[in-house]
């Protein structure tokens, strides 16, 4: 897609995450919608990742030359134009047809790092191509470790600068939204599920007219009895090792030899633990409220792991992010970038490659604005006493 493709009004119009959210609800069927924007049990996780951010205020800074604005860093040794990018996410296909390869291009016009989730609907070496920016690869520790070893091997061949090896998913959260609309694995879809889909015509035209989504890594090799796309989804799930240990990850880490992230930590002492077993970063995470209900917010615990990190590990903000100041306010507190999943898919739901754009745009458009008011011209002059709690001290 070519970079002076004009944004159509609809999404232009959406001035905020909030506005793209809208717009992809309208656009998607029930099932897709609520399987991006539900959480787990009472969603009181997904809502607390957000509202965190609003028990912090800014102390802005008065007469600061902001004439120039520089927000790059370095992330996976990887020099980025803004410190955000897109956590990895899973099939993105079933949201828009034009799937990773949307959110990848976006990333790379952004100027930032793209993230390929092991579950994608476009395969590792694919997705290599899909744009010359920057890929981290995301990964599981399956029971076969020959298939763990693989996906490895695999990104490693293709180019990718670093790996993310998630944690919080030893089983799959209880996510009652996606029981009600059927969108389990295998589906389950309900009759108002089934009325709703049909009631979004492009969709379907484009689910039926592109190529058969699946989950294109393990395309390959095929477990038996496992034809369909759920069957895939069940076999991998099936596979995700519950005996996942320090040691187990340290094995992983020697067998990637490069920046490799843990994601999913939510303690001082498990960052602590990470750094020493050879991990070069964490991702402050509870997987948007996705795993286990009443995980504390990351923000909430991003000050005393970034204070226990230290300079051993790059500390990301992974979840909640839904305003340049989120993103402001987690650099105050010690983080080096953030990410976040929700919205670079609401942007896809909203309209693909262009939905996405103006998802980071807004959040890049925002965060440079943000560090001008607060009297803060790079990231280098971003410290803790930017921020204090709402009505008081730090």
């Amino acid at each position: 897609m070519s970079p002076r493709t004009p944004i159509p009004r609809r999404i232009d119009r959406c001035y905020n995450i909030a506005e793209l959210r809208k717009l992809a609800k309208k656009n998607m069927p029930a099932p897709m919608f609520h399987y991006i924007d539900g959480a787990a049990d009472d969603e009181w996780t997904m809502r607390r990742n957000t509202a965190a951010f609003d028990a912090f205020e800014f102390m802005p800074r008065a007469l600061v030359d902001v004439s120039k604005i520089d927000m790059s860093t370095t992330l996976f040794g990887q020099r980025i134009d803004w410190p955000y990018f897109c956590s990895p996410t899973a099939l993105q296909r079933l949201f828009h047809h034009e799937g990773e390869g949307a959110t990848a291009r976006a990333a790379h016009a952004s100027g930032t790092i793209f993230s390929l989730s092991s579950i994608s609907s476009t395969n590792i070496e694919d997705a290599a191509k899909l744009s010359p920016g920057p890929k981290v690869f995301q990964v599981y520790m399956f029971k076969d470790r020959s298939l763990s070893r693989e996906f490895v091997q695999r990104a490693k061949a293709s180019g990718y600068v670093a790996l993310q090896l998630t944690v919080d998913v030893t089983v799959s959260g209880n996510r009652e939204r996606d029981i009600v609309t059927g969108m389990t694995v295998p589906p389950k879809l309900a009759l108002m599920s089934l009325l709703d889909i049909a009631m979004k015509p492009k969709w379907v035209y484009k689910h039926l007219t592109t190529p058969k989504i699946e989950v294109a890594n393990v395309a390959h090799r095929p477990p038996p009895g496992s034809e369909n796309l759920g069957g895939i989804i069940q076999y991998l799930n099936n596979q995700i090792d519950r005996g996942l240990t320090w040691k187990d990850a340290e094995w992983m880490i020697k067998e990637w030899g490069g920046p490799f992230a843990i994601k999913g930590i939510a303690t001082a002492a498990d960052a602590k633990r990470a750094a020493d077993i050879g991990a070069t970063a964490v991702m402050v995470s509870n997987h948007g409220g996705r795993q286990l209900d009443f995980s504390p917010a990351p923000f909430d615990v991003l000050d005393e792991i970034a204070q226990a990190a230290g300079d051993r590990l790059e500390v990301i903000l992974d979840g909640g992010v839904r305003r340049g100041t989120h993103i402001l306010k987690a650099l105050a507190l010690g983080a080096r970038a953030c990410s976040a999943g929700r919205p670079h898919l609401y942007g896809l739901g909203a309209g693909g490659e262009l939905g996405v754009t103006k998802a980071l745009g807004i959040l890049k458009t925002e965060l440079a604005r943000d560090m001008a008011l607060a009297g803060v011209a790079s990231l280098r002059q971003i410290d803790s006493s930017l921020i204090r709690r709402v009505g008081g001290a730090r």
